[in-house]
């Protein structure tokens, strides 16, 4: 990819800076400009973390996800840590990935598209700017990528060389994962052996011991009818895809590049970004940004979202209403859902709008205990899932993913499910940076429940897009 192309296809009045003429919520303010100057110089001179075919093969998947022919699983970190990088974290992660995967796969009878919260998830908006304790105020925990969480004014003040922890720690962790996705460890004939002591000791260890059993039966026969399961890739590889938030717009503009096969512009700091429900601000530095990337982009869709605003977004963001551009992430908690989506997805299919839905079940569901820790019921979360399937399916949409904070750790941060975990049990293993996560019980648990509401159009063989990518 090229910096400086001989022919670039641009966007009328955007270019990759144009959002610094607009109010930027949720950005740091670094008291060091010069230093910051000099990280945005060195992130432009690195490697773009993906490429831009990936991006437009992701694209191409999420169409179909928009057609009702396939579902979108995403999920990770609240935000990715620097201190708690290890390469265990990111196999467990990604092996419960997988498993969740061929969960929905198996038992919905649709193709999943994998997309991770990793490689990039350090930034997070916050709902004050500062934090108090025992009388001292000092500026909120913004993410390892801006500061850091240790509660002092050194750790607190905004480092711009940061980022250019987080393009490193991102760089390993993409290598890492890239590995597992292409070099055997996803291959489908191993489906019963990617943790056994999973399925010993885990309540639906059993469930998933059948279903894997039922799929290497599966194999077994096409191996009899002479089909050669060790020469088909589908099996032995997988497709995985990375995203996050994009919060810190200097981060972005210095990691977007120009495809110097079709001249367009990418953030190639993910396959996949998204705009959070602080930061969705129509006449924002946010959308200014993500309006004029090629990359898929989400929006998270709060319960204050009007009809009007929505369909003004799609506008911007999907101005020639492209399938498999535009995420609808619904975030608006177990209670107020079924109150609020109907209404904006009524609205979107009368428009005749190409979106993606998906459901952030998360983020409007999370509470506060007595002892002042963050969680989150899994009962309320699975409330508001199939609450979400039900509105979209009774307006005649498609549900089309998930979007989840999870970990494949064992952890002990969100209450409920198979070990019903109370309270007292989060102090156990309570390790998240910022916001409670699911773990690997639970969220294995979720996939099996959310499997039985899918309801797929089917992809027929001749479905297929082409790469035609975003102007």
């Amino acid at each position: 990819m090229s910096l400086i192309p001989s022919k670039t296809i641009t966007l009328a009045n955007w270019s990759p800076s144009s959002w610094r003429h607009k109010v930027a919520a949720q950005m740091p303010t670094y008291p060091d400009q010069a230093a910051l100057q000099r990280a945005e110089a060195d992130l432009r001179k690195q490697p773009p973390l993906v490429f831009a075919q990936e991006i437009r093969s992701l694209r191409a998947q999420l169409a179909l996800v928009a057609q009702g022919k396939a579902f979108l699983l995403q999920g990770g970190d609240c935000a990715e840590s620097f201190a708690d990088f290890s390469t265990v974290a990111i196999r467990d992660t990604f092996r419960t990935f997988l498993q969740m995967a061929i969960v929905l796969t198996y038992a919905a009878r649709v193709p999943v598209v994998k997309v991770g919260r990793v490689a990039g998830q350090f930034a997070k908006p916050r709902s004050t700017d500062t934090e108090t304790r025992a009388g001292v105020t000092l500026p909120s925990y913004r993410g390892d990528i801006i500061n850091q969480v240790d509660f002092t004014a050194a750790a607190r003040q905004p480092d711009p060389s940061r980022m250019l922890n987080a393009y490193h720690q991102s760089t390993a962790t993409l290598n890492l994962v890239r590995a597992f996705a292409q070099g055997g460890f996803a291959d489908l004939r191993r489906v019963n052996r990617w943790n056994q002591a999973f399925v010993r000791e885990n309540p639906l260890g059993d469930r998933y011991e059948d279903m894997a059993n039922q799929i290497q039966d599966a194999l077994a026969f096409m191996q009899v009818i002479g089909v050669d399961t060790g020469t088909l890739s589908t099996l032995r590889r997988t497709d995985f895809y990375t995203s996050h938030e994009a919060l810190l717009l200097p981060y972005e503009e210095a990691l977007t590049r120009v495809d110097s096969i079709s001249g367009r512009l990418y953030d190639c700091s993910a396959h996949m970004l998204w705009i959070g429900e602080r930061t969705r601000q129509l006449d924002g530095a946010h959308v200014e940004f993500l309006r004029g990337v090629g990359n898929p982009i989400g929006v998270k869709i709060g319960p204050g979202m009007t009809e009007d605003e929505l369909v003004a977004l799609c506008d911007v963001l999907n101005p020639q209403n492209l399938p498999g551009r535009l995420n609808l992430i619904a975030r608006m908690g177990a209670d107020r859902l079924a109150e609020c989506l109907p209404r904006l997805a009524r609205r979107i299919l009368a428009e005749g709008r190409q979106v993606l839905w998906s459901c952030d079940p998360m983020h409007a569901n999370t509470v506060t205990t007595a002892s002042g820790l963050k969680t989150r019921h899994f009962d309320r979360i699975l409330q508001e899932i199939q609450s979400f399937f039900q509105c979209l399916k009774g307006e005649g949409a498609y549900p089309g993913g998930l979007h989840l904070e999870m970990t494949g750790l064992d952890v002990t941060e969100c209450t409920g499910g198979a070990y019903q975990l109370n309270e007292k049990d989060l102090q156990v293993r309570y390790t998240t940076q910022c916001d409670p996560r699911l773990n690997a019980t639970q969220v294995l648990e979720l996939a099996f429940r959310a499997a039985e509401f899918i309801e797929p159009a089917g992809l027929a063989e001749s479905d297929h897009l082409d790469d035609e990518s975003f102007e």
